[in-house]
């Protein structure tokens, strides 16, 4: 049985929960036959959906007995981690046929990358897409011509979108296949030396690329653990994935059985079966906590403390910054994979991976054992490794029961911190995240003068005129939803780390996000409200006292409060947000997205969420 305390989160997630809940079921049922009724469309709906089959799938969907597998793909070859994905639907279809049923691909979804638009204008791009994913998604599967659908996709904002689509079409059996991360390159934390190196003008730019050519190096995810590599956790840990699938390299015998495996597991949970497993119904509020468990269990990505909000508010479930934080509590950290260790995901997997983790977590009383997975009824047969048998099929066996590196991956009697290291700050700056983890300990609080900029751009020049000398506290606003789209501000975490190396005390306090990978500097992040919506990050002078406080969970500006309420909001210039490299046409979606706390999303569900948020 879970404890207390995930018990309590779990009950008042469903009590809150239920007027949207009670809906997004009841919008299941109405939609009618549980599965795509093929012979409802006219002769000419159909011979348009399937023009360009073959004789014998033809002949499949014309009736209404085989099944028929929608697979929607984030395949793109500029992407390292979606570059495997090119041959992915080939072998889906022969999987599908060799079970009795059909495979289309029934549309693709952009897929950026973040690496490459980090500090760039089309990082103001890279949120949204995550709802223009999703609705992409929604397209492909519009033609109501699917069973099921399986989705290919692996990094940041995709597999979010691909959830919340998924959730939307809630009817439907749904299952994620991954395509598993790059064999191990140059260490992580040599890369972050050469960048700091880089920073201070002590290696040049050939140096550098060098490093970062050896780091990301091959088709697969980057081995860090940033918001990608917490996606596959999730989706393994949520039940989305078939068992120990998350972590097994591109371009291997094993990686291609298990896709294969997955295609034939989708057709077996249609309606047209005795194992229908609609995705609405499997994913509830048990599935969330468990994903909120595994995130902080493994010091997974701050991104997904906005995107559990909206994938969980896409199945009707209202979940809180403060329910993550107060599982984030009761929930030790198992695992230490760079940013939060020295180790990458191959080390993680090959020293227990997911089944260790898992069967730690449920033996502890820390996940709801009895959920509905893709896999069938419980957890339990998670805690397993994928191996490739004799004859080629997908074997499992237990998970180690020794972890066979206790650096990287800690049985829970020995675990590296007892909480999860996500936390909540509020104060009168309103509510904020910061993510300890990775943050020493005489670190996590600090009180010094603010340095105010409105844009990375600023501290970015102010470090290379040497202006950011003593303690202080970086305030850079104007970054949430509503201002630009809320960018990662990855490139700060080098310099502010230069910074920290020199025995300066300093810190980030933004309404804009952080990547997955940011890790040694405290920052409080997704600062809400904005500044763009008048927050009180934007009533904060130069030289104003900030204290950041992660254990007791504050965030203050110690200035007398008649006089902090008196200031007038700053005001900035946006104008150049709105243009180039598309960012018009993401105007409607910065106008209409919901607050950092209410998942940041454009959707007009988003604001139910918003009565849910954490207050400050």
């Amino acid at each position: 049985m879970p404890t207390d305390t995930i018990t309590a989160v779990t009950d008042r997630i469903r009590e809150r929960s239920k007027p949207t809940r009670e809906a997004y079921l009841a919008r299941l049922d109405a939609a009618g036959a549980p599965r795509a009724n093929r012979t409802a469309l006219s002769c000419g709906n159909l011979a348009h959906g399937f023009a360009a089959c073959g004789p014998a799938d033809k002949a499949a969907l014309s009736g209404d007995a085989v099944p028929n597998l929608g697979i929607i793909t984030a395949y793109n070859d500029m992407l390292s981690a979606h570059q495997p994905y090119e041959t992915f639907p080939p072998l889906i279809k022969k999987a599908a046929q060799d079970a009795g049923g059909v495979a289309q691909v029934a549309g693709g979804v952009p897929a950026m990358c973040d690496g490459v638009t980090q500090g760039r204008p089309g990082m103001e791009l890279s949120l949204f897409s995550r709802d223009v994913i999703a609705m992409a998604a929604a397209i492909g599967l519009s033609h109501d011509m699917f069973d099921a659908a399986v989705y290919l996709g692996i990094c940041d904002k995709i597999v979010p979108g691909l959830t919340i689509a998924a959730l939307t079409f809630s009817h439907l059996p749904a299952v994620f296949i991954p395509a598993g991360p790059m064999t191990s390159g140059l260490p992580n934390d040599e890369k972050a030396r050469i960048r700091q190196l880089y920073a201070e003008g002590k290696v040049g730019r050939a140096e550098l690329l060098e490093a970062e050519s050896k780091s990301y190096h091959g088709p697969g995810t980057c081995t860090f653990y940033g918001t990608a590599n917490s996606n596959q956790m999730l989706m393994e840990i949520m039940g989305l994935h078939t068992p120990g699938s998350s972590f097994i390299n591109p371009g291997t015998p094993l990686r291609d059985a298990l896709t294969a495996e997955a295609a034939r597991r989708a057709l077996s949970i249609t309606a047209l079966g005795n194992e229908y497993t609609p995705v609405g119904r499997m994913i509830d509020e048990r599935s969330i906590v468990n994903g909120v468990v595994g995130l902080n269990a493994t010091g997974g990505s701050t991104n997904h403390t906005i995107h559990l909000i909206a994938m969980a508010a896409a199945a009707g479930i209202s979940l809180t910054w403060q329910d993550i934080s107060d599982i984030s509590d009761t929930v030790p950290l198992l695992a230490r994979i760079y940013p939060n260790g020295l180790a990458d995901v191959n080390h993680f997997a090959a020293a227990g991976g997911m089944g260790f983790l898992i069967r730690e977590l449920l033996n502890a009383g820390l996940l709801h054992e009895d959920v509905s997975t893709v896999w069938g009824e419980g957890l339990r047969p998670y805690t397993v490794e994928a191996r490739l048998g004799a004859d080629g099929a997908v074997e499992r066996v237990p998970a180690p029961r020794q972890s066979g590196d206790e650096k990287v991956l800690a049985p829970y009697p020995k675990a590296f911190q007892p909480t999860g290291g996500l936390r909540v700050l509020k104060g009168n700056l309103g509510a904020a995240i910061i993510k300890t983890s990775a943050v020493k300990p005489e670190r996590r609080v600090i009180e010094a003068p603010a340095k105010v900029f409105d844009g990375q751009e600023g501290l970015n020049e102010a470090f290379k005129a040497g202006e950011l000398d003593g303690d202080f506290v970086a305030v850079v606003r104007f970054q949430g939803p509503k201002a630009n789209g809320m960018p990662e501000l990855h490139r700060l975490t080098t310099v502010l780390g230069v910074l920290q190396d020199r025995g300066q005390k300093v810190a980030l306090v933004t309404d804009g996000r952080m990547s997955g990978a940011s890790g040694k500097v405290p920052a409080a992040i997704h600062v809400t409200p904005e500044a763009a919506e008048g927050g009180p990050i934007g009533r904060i002078a130069d030289g104003d006292l900030v204290r950041l406080d992660a254990e007791a969970g504050t965030l203050e500006v110690l200035v007398e409060e008649a006089e902090f309420a008196a200031r007038p909001a700053a005001e900035a210039d946006l104008t150049a947000n709105g243009f180039g490299l598309g960012r018009e046409l993401f105007a409607g979606m910065r106008a209409m997205a919901s607050r950092a706390d209410a998942g940041a999303a454009a959707f007009g569900w988003s604001s139910s969420v918003e009565t849910s948020r954490v207050e400050a």
